[in-house]
């Protein structure tokens, strides 16, 4: 059970008290919708349980009761700065994290239909087709591609660009060069190596060869000042012809 001195240090939410004084130009609803919006006592149960904390051992820290923390959370009462500093200070937190909008959780669905399906540039005679997977995504720190692979079609020179790099055959068999070493993967094997080191690929079968290929950033985006591949819209050839250099 709360205590007289936790109950006077909070706002009772399940029935608000008019306000006392009628000249204010702001309304008790609309502070308690504000109040609301912010969703203080999620934001103190998310941080308690992320610690492994229960209300008891929060209330040590804090010297509110667990009874009183425990209304804190489910939104019966709101507490006032001076609680929610002794809360922060448990946390490392800030008083102002449990005001500012929470963070949007980042979630793409990019449907097989909508994708574009790109020759190699820069020639007549493409070594492959790619397709983009992640052009939905801003600020992306990864580059993940579709791609198939001609039989028959010479591949253009090696290249290189900064970040990291990973390959899955889904079908067929294909050579991949890596500096001085070339080896041969079948559908099932993968493959990650520095994208710095000189690489290629090639078709080595009959039959089209099928694979996902993504492209990491890592550390060497702020080395080079960019990417290892253009964030475009993926319905343009420009906007992803880094890997239209393999």
């Amino acid at each position: 059970m709360a205590t007289s001195g936790e109950t006077k240090d909070a706002i009772m939410t399940d029935s608000p008290s008019p306000p006392t004084n009628t000249s204010d130009p702001v309304a008790g609803e609309v502070a308690e919708s504000f109040i609301a919006e912010k969703k203080l006592g999620e934001r103190i149960k998310q941080l308690r349980l992320k610690k492994g904390m229960g209300l008891v051992e929060l209330g040590r820290h804090t010297g509110l009761s667990a009874s009183f923390l425990s209304q804190l959370e489910t939104g019966r009462v709101v507490p006032t700065l001076r609680n929610l500093a002794r809360i922060s200070l448990v946390f490392s937190k800030d008083l102002s994290y449990f005001f500012e909008p929470e963070p949007k959780t980042l979630f793409r669905v990019q449907r097989g239909k909508d994708r574009i399906r790109l020759p190699q540039s820069g020639t007549d005679d493409p070594a492959y087709y790619f397709e983009s997977l992640g052009y939905l995504i801003p600020d992306r720190q990864l580059d993940p591609y579709f791609a198939e692979f001609l039989p028959n079609v010479t591949p253009r020179r090696a290249h290189q660009h900064p970040g990291s790099e990973f390959l899955y055959v889904l079908e067929g068999e294909m050579d991949i060069t890596h500096g001085e070493s070339t080896h041969r993967l079948e559908a099932g094997d993968a493959v990650y190596f520095d994208a710095n080191t000189p690489h290629s690929y090639a078709n080595a079968g009959q039959a089209p060869a099928k694979a996902l290929i993504v492209t990491l950033q890592g550390n060497a985006t702020s080395q080079s000042g960019g990417s290892a591949l253009p964030h475009g819209n993926g319905k343009t050839r420009g906007s992803n012809e880094s890997i239209a250099a393999r």
